[in-house]
């Protein structure tokens, strides 16, 4: 299975950090974010990937070259300047997804979910990864259903994680350009047509400098928890 790391925004609210390096580059524990996230997935049996970029993205290329360093084969989609926004890098980049379901993660986030499980996982247009509320989101996104599905309303809503499987047909009526992948995703849970599940792994949205500070300081502790055991 195929996997596409969002790599195409402009962290904005990262600035000034981001004013000269793109925001998958920003360190944590001495690595790129995106590093972290490729060791991860590589780990997890998912070697082809995909990334988009824009801002500063030549630089991501230069750092990562083909992903032989990690075990992966690295292809890009270049959106120039101008992101696409997540639906539409995913659009600009299917001609490199292939035809079946594949993998997207959000490049601006920190886990340690096991993205092993979802390699056989049998979907209908999209499967989405929730997670509890963060402090910063506290409105959540979607609920579940009690047979799986991703609601739109429900009593308890969680956090879309920024991981979910899809199949190119939830896209393939939609033309190359800027589009939020929200709007989809709502029409195709209206339907009934997207599962979830709701994960209790560490997760972090690194939305933020202080943000990025907080997941330095949690890979240092995990570090001297390792090295003391």
């Amino acid at each position: 299975m195929k996997v596409m790391i969002l790599a195409a925004g402009r962290g904005e609210r990262m600035r000034p950090l981001t004013d000269h390096t793109p925001k998958p580059l920003l360190l944590a524990a001495g690595k790129p974010l995106i590093e972290h996230t490729i060791k991860q997935l590589v780990a997890n049996g998912f070697d082809d990937i995909v990334i988009n970029h824009a801002h500063l993205g030549l630089q991501i290329e230069d750092c990562l070259g083909d992903g032989h360093q990690f075990d992966a084969n690295i292809s890009y989609a270049a959106e120039g300047e101008t992101a696409l926004e997540t639906a539409g890098g995913i659009i600009n980049a299917l001609a490199l997804l292939g035809d079946e379901v594949f993998l997207v993660v959000n490049g601006d986030i920190a886990t340690d979910f096991a993205f092993a499980e979802l390699k056989n996982l049998n979907i209908d247009l999209a499967h989405l990864i929730l997670v509890d509320n963060p402090a910063h989101h506290p409105g959540g996104d979607f609920g579940l259903d009690k047979s799986g599905l991703v609601v739109a309303s429900s009593a308890e809503l969680f956090t879309f994680s920024g991981i979910g499987l899809y199949r190119p047909e939830l896209f393939s009526t939609i033309a190359v350009g800027i589009n939020k992948l929200g709007p989809i995703l709502r029409q195709a849970i209206a339907k009934g047509r997207i599962s979830g599940q709701k994960t209790d792994a560490f997760w972090m949205d690194i939305g933020t400098p202080e943000r990025l500070q907080q997941l330095d300081f949690y890979y240092s502790q995990a570090v001297i928890t390792h090295k003391q055991r």
